[in-house]
């Protein structure tokens, strides 16, 4: 009896070493795309991820899907998103703090030149494979420092029923004077209709983007067509007559006097469009989830920002993306491990792209895309296959974000009345030149 007693006690204390070994084992990764319920005293995967987001429109989203995805497989998410206008200065700030973002973006080759040191090679990487265009990679020679993972529309949104509560029809507007036409004519007979033509312009962080960045692609976009060119270091200014023509036209037919615009915000624009305040409304794809909370599918469409140049009633939307993954090589292996597989399993499982196409109204070009319910999404695609040409987002090559704050401070200044036109000429030219000089040397 002793030598049996004995006998199981070796036992038990084999066991309990055994035991004590695997406690200190390091737990790895799950597979990508396989997240699994972890133990709930133990992480599923060693590492954690920071994604500094850089579109406030999808904060709420990401939250959910990070919470998800750490409720599944125990690796920590964490999403912190930046104030609009501000994510380089945000991501300058973060980036030099010891704890990091493990993914971060750039908006393309002008973004990247600043932030390549930093970014992962991920040629090689399943997230990569995944990619349905080699062309949606953003490469330094043989490396590939980030991965576009959301293709975009801007145009004009209208309010259909009340552009015909107005006596007009969107089959009327097929190029700038048409819509100048349909816009001045509201403008005349706004206060018996009580709606005005376009929604307040707003000059403020939250807003200024949009005409800045937006609405100065397009004389870009057409300059560059002309000229046979992708990028310059020096931009000439062909069709700038025409973007101060499109400004006019929306400061001067909008729901306020353009001395506001400096004051007014991104949700003011929104909240005018959302009250029935104003037929037109620039914006994007993105903006679909909050116009369609009020808005029906009926109610909305989107048409091209006409500005006079090209063949207008065969030009398309703006189509493209300023929104580059990156994952910061510096983050740990452990960390830059979580992150891919955190990505992965958002381009390939069916709850990732669930969110990134219905709850984000994103067109995502990875293989697993689920189609998108957005409606804007959707005109995007009809205006391509009727052969409408899509306005290339050219914004990416705008040589920096100084460029972009002296032209909007122009813009700002024009509308108020204390600056002339010429000054946004100068912004845009010589800036364009000045700024390519400084970030390219």
């Amino acid at each position: 009896m002793k030598k049996i007693i004995a006998l199981v006690l070796c036992l038990v204390m084999v066991f309990a070493l055994c035991a004590c070994g695997e406690s200190n084992t390091t737990t790895t990764a799950p597979a990508a795309g396989s997240a699994t319920e972890a133990p709930a005293d133990e992480p599923a995967a060693a590492g954690s991820v920071y994604y500094l987001n850089f579109k406030p429109e999808q904060d709420q989203q990401w939250q959910d899907l990070a919470k998800s995805y750490t409720e599944q497989t125990g690796v920590p998410v964490t999403v912190v998103t930046a104030a609009s206008g501000t994510y380089e200065e945000t991501l300058a700030a973060e980036m030099a703090k010891s704890e990091a973002p493990t993914l971060f973006q750039v908006n393309g080759p002008v973004g990247l030149a600043n932030w390549k040191d930093y970014c992962y090679d991920l040629s090689g990487t399943p997230l990569y494979g995944e990619l349905t265009n080699d062309s949606f990679a953003l490469k330094d020679g043989d490396q590939v420092l980030g991965i576009a993972y959301v293709i975009e529309s801007y145009g004009i949104i209208a309010n259909k029923t009340l552009l015909e509560k107005a006596g007009h029809s969107i089959d009327e507007i097929n190029s700038f004077e048409t819509l100048k036409a349909v816009v001045e004519d509201i403008t005349a007979r706004k206060d018996e209709l009580g709606f005005s033509a376009f929604t307040s312009a707003g000059m403020d962080g939250s807003s200024d983007w949009r005409f800045k960045t937006h609405l100065a692609n397009l004389p870009i976009y057409f300059e560059y067509k002309e000229d046979g060119i992708s990028s310059t270091p020096a931009i000439k200014g062909t069709y700038l007559d025409n973007y101060k023509a499109i400004w006019d036209l929306y400061i001067n037919n909008a729901t306020c006097d353009p001395k506001e615009l400096s004051g007014k915000t991104g949700s003011d624009a929104e909240n005018e469009m959302l009250n029935g305040e104003a037929v037109f409304f620039q914006n994007g794809s993105w903006e679909y989830g909050a116009l369609s909370a009020k808005l029906s599918d009926d109610d909305m469409v989107m048409i091209p920002i006409y500005i006079g140049v090209g063949d207008e009633p065969n030009q398309g939307l703006c189509t493209g993306t300023e929104n580059f993954w990156c994952v910061n090589k510096d983050a740990g292996e452990e960390n830059v491990q979580a992150t891919l597989d955190f990505l992965y399993w958002c381009v390939t499982s069916e709850e990732g792209t669930n969110a990134l196409a219905n709850d984000m109204g994103f067109v995502i070009p990875f293989k697993n895309a689920v189609e998108s319910s957005n409606l804007f999404v959707k005109q995007d695609a009809a205006y391509t296959a009727e052969g409408k040409t899509p306005v290339s987002w050219n914004f990416t090559t705008m040589p920096s974000e100084e460029w972009k704050n002296g032209v909007g401070s122009a813009l700002t200044a024009y509308a108020a009345g204390t600056g002339d036109w010429d000054a946004v000429v100068t912004a845009f030219v010589d800036g364009w030149a000045t700024e390519y000089q400084l970030v390219n040397g």
